[in-house]
């Protein structure tokens, strides 16, 4: 395995680490401070990556207000 190999390998690692992250922030999810801290600290275990990941998709975005009359 030569470096660019190993380069790359840990480029998608990080990239699929920090994938709750990314959505949340390009959602304009309001959470997306605590999303990103959850996934900080407990993504490194599967529970703590769903859960982010989950939380990120959810509708709690920008924008997403309906008016009720």
């Amino acid at each position: 395995m030569d470096l660019f190999d190993s380069v790359g390998t840990l480029a998608f690692i990080v990239i699929v680490y920090f994938l709750p992250l990314f959505i949340a922030v390009l959602r304009k999810h309001r959470n997306a401070t605590a999303i990103s801290a959850l996934n900080l600290l407990l993504g490194w275990t599967v529970l703590g990556w769903v859960g982010s990941i989950v939380w990120a998709l959810t509708a709690n975005v920008e924008g997403n207000q309906t008016k009720r009359s």
